[in-house]
């Protein structure tokens, strides 16, 4: 989890990841942060990130994310 916090961190540095729970409904994330975050935690974590897996539900958190890490490894 702390390697997802830091790619997070080096992705948008000033939000609090440990605490927001609406990372997507909250239009804190967007399009272009996602596709960033995908690509460093295939590279991080070896997994494969498919179109399905592209939900807000999956990205709203990042307990979310790491949940969705943790299915895909």
């Amino acid at each position: 989890m702390d390697e997802l916090l830091k790619i997070l961190q080096d992705v948008k540095p000033d939000v609090d990841f440990a605490s927001e729970k609406g990372l997507v409904d909250n239009a804190v994330l967007d399009s272009f942060d996602i596709v960033q975050i995908i690509q460093q935690l295939k590279d991080t974590f070896d997994i494969e990130i498919t179109p399905a897996d592209i939900v807000p539900e999956n990205f709203n958190s990042a307990e979310s994310l790491w949940a969705m890490v943790e299915r895909l490894q």
